[in-house]
C-alpha cells in the first residue's frame, strides 16, 4: 500500500478562510487497476478560484465538499503505471492536487514536456494555465489590437505578470498595471515591460489611473474588481474592452458589495465588459503553446514563482497567495 498525504476541507469559510476550516490526512491508495497511473506531486498550484470553490453559493464549477480532499492543478511525474500512454517517468499535469501522491485512471492525466534548465512548475504557471488565461483573455476575450493601452489589475500577480508580457509581444502601445508595494512596482517597471506601474495603496486608483493614462485606456484585463473596475470605466476610451479574470477584492466579503459609480459610460462609451473562464476557451491551448514557447525559447518571457515547502505548508501558501504575498506564481514544492 501507497500513503498519500492529502489536505481536506472541514467547514466553509465565512470571510477570510483560517486554518481551522482544513485538516491534513494521510489516505492509502489501493493497487493501480488496468489502464492506471499513480504519480509523485513536483508541485502544487494554489489560486484565488479556489476561494470560490470552498463556498457552496453557484460558481462555473462545482464546491468542494467538505469532509473530502480537495483538488487543482498539479505536476508530477508517474511513479507506477499500468498504461501504455503513461509509462514511468513521464512528466503530467492534472487537476489532483492537494496531495502529494495521486492516482487515478491515465485520461485524467497530460504528459508535458520537459523545460530544460526550468522547473516542472512553469506548467503550473507561465506555461500552463496561468499564461493561457492571460492569452485567452486579451485575445480572445478583448481582442486586443496593436497601438492600443492596456491596463492590468493585480499586475504583479500569476496572470498578471504573463498578461503585462503578452500584451507586449502582441503590440500593444502601453501597458499599465497596478501592485500593492513599490517592490512590486519596481518589478513590473524593471522585469516584466510595464512602462508604467501604479501602488494602489499610494492614492485612489481612479486619481492614479486617470494621471498615468491621460489619453484613455482601450484594453482592461481585470483580476481584481472593485475600486479598480471602476478606475477603468472612468479611463476607457470609446469602444473600450474589459476581460474579467477575477474579483479577489471581493472574494471574502461577507454582505452585498457596492457596484462602480460609472456604470453609464457603458452606454456613453460604448464599452464591452465579459467574464470570462479559461476552461471554455480550450480550442485556443494549442496555439497559446505554440506561441509561449517561442517567446521562451527566444528568452522574450520572464517569471517569478513564490514558493512554500512541503504538504503541511500548502494552507499556508494559498492564505498568503489571498492576501498578495505573492510575486508571481505561488506554488508549493513537494
Amino acid at each position: 500500500m501507497t500513503s498519500s498525504t492529502q489536505v481536506q476541507l472541514v467547514s466553509r469559510p465565512r470571510g477570510w478562510p483560517t486554518p481551522e476550516d482544513f485538516r491534513t490526512v494521510s489516505v492509502e491508495l489501493p493497487a493501480l487497476a488496468p489502464g492506471q497511473v499513480r504519480i509523485r506531486n513536483e508541485f502544487l498550484s494554489v489560486d484565488p478560484y479556489m476561494r470560490g470553490r470552498m463556498s457552496a453559493a453557484r460558481s462555473y464549477v462545482a464546491p468542494y465538499a467538505v469532509g473530502e480532499t480537495m483538488t487543482g492543478g498539479a505536476v508530477g511525474r508517474v511513479e507506477e503505471s499500468t498504461s501504455d500512454d503513461l509509462p514511468v517517468g513521464t512528466l503530467v499535469v492534472h487537476d489532483l492536487g492537494w496531495r502529494d501522491v495521486a492516482q487515478g485512471d491515465a485520461a485524467a492525466f497530460r504528459a508535458v514536456a520537459e523545460v530544460p534548465g526550468a522547473p516542472s512548475s512553469l506548467h503550473l504557471g507561465i506555461l500552463g494555465m496561468t499564461g493561457l488565461t492571460a492569452y485567452v483573455g486579451l485575445t480572445a476575450i478583448a481582442g486586443l489590437r496593436e497601438g492600443e493601452t492596456v491596463f492590468v489589475s493585480g499586475a504583479a500577480g500569476a496572470v498578471g505578470t504573463a498578461v503585462g508580457q503578452i500584451a507586449r509581444l502582441l503590440g500593444a502601445s502601453t501597458v499599465i498595471g497596478s501592485a500593492g508595494s513599490a517592490e512590486k512596482v519596481a518589478l513590473l517597471e524593471g522585469k516584466y515591460g510595464y512602462d508604467r506601474a501604479l501602488n494602489y495603496r499610494d492614492a485612489p486608483i481612479r486619481e492614479q489611473l486617470a494621471q498615468a493614462a491621460p489619453d484613455g485606456i482601450d484594453v482592461f484585463f481585470d483580476n481584481v474588481g472593485g475600486d479598480h473596475l471602476e478606475a477603468a470605466l472612468a479611463a476607457f476610451n470609446d469602444h473600450g474592452r474589459a476581460a474579467i479574470c477575477g474579483a479577489i477584492s471581493q472574494y471574502n466579503a461577507t454582505g452585498p458589495v457596492a457596484g462602480p459609480d460609472n456604470l453609464g459610460n457603458l452606454v456613453t462609451r460604448k464599452l464591452t465588459l465579459r467574464g470570462f473562464i479559461v476552461g471554455d476557451h480550450r480550442e485556443l491551448a494549442g496555439e497559446f503553446r505554440e506561441r509561449m514557447t517561442g517567446w521562451f525559447a527566444d528568452g522574450r518571457i520572464a517569471y517569478d514563482e513564490t514558493v512554500f515547502e512541503g504538504i503541511g505548508n500548502a494552507v499556508d501558501a494559498f492564505l498568503a497567495m489571498m492576501r498578495g504575498a505573492n510575486t508571481g506564481k505561488m506554488v508549493v514544492r513537494l
